[in-house]
């Protein structure tokens, strides 16, 4: 079922603040944590910071596929493979957080003047299927918000050790 114009605007701002969300709970990090792994499998705050910023870059480009493009493909990723083969600990945080920000933004931008139609566009997912632009909207607005949670969820995991 299609959102309503007033539910893509409350996602369209959940998304614009997501940098600002994921900064705060990256600040309560004590330095000494940030490459702390609370089980094996699981990503550090460094690992997380960094996998936002491969997330949201392709998320950057997935929906301008899917509004430019006729009948485009979205390719998926391995996210546990890129933060093993990039070694996301080895990557600065501070660009990674940069980007985050400029990327949002500029996609914020984009996002607010979208019409009905373009709201209507659809694509293929490698991985889901089809993958309108709604689609993303609802996928991408709650993603900084997900990785906040991560990171309080580390940091309560590492003041208990």
């Amino acid at each position: 079922m299609p959102l309503s114009p007033a539910e893509r605007a409350g996602l369209i701002e959940r998304y614009a603040n997501g940098p600002a969300v994921l900064q705060a709970a990256l600040t309560k990090i004590p330095q000494e944590a940030m490459q702390w792994r609370p089980a094996p499998g699981k990503w550090s705050a460094h690992e997380v910071i960094v996998h936002c910023a491969d997330s949201e870059t392709n998320a950057h480009g997935r929906i301008r596929y899917v509004l430019a493009e006729e009948k485009p493909v979205i390719q998926g990723y391995d996210q546990d493979r890129w933060a093993t083969t990039l070694d996301y600990h080895a990557l600065p945080i501070a660009p990674a957080l940069a980007t985050v920000t400029a990327v949002r933004a500029n996609t914020a931008a984009l996002l607010r003047r979208l019409t009905d139609a373009d709201w209507a566009r659809v694509g293929t997912h490698t991985e889901m299927g089809r993958f309108g632009a709604e689609d993303w909207l609802q996928l991408y607005a709650v993603h900084l918000e997900i990785h906040a949670r991560q990171l309080e969820r580390n940091l309560a995991a590492w003041s208990k050790r």
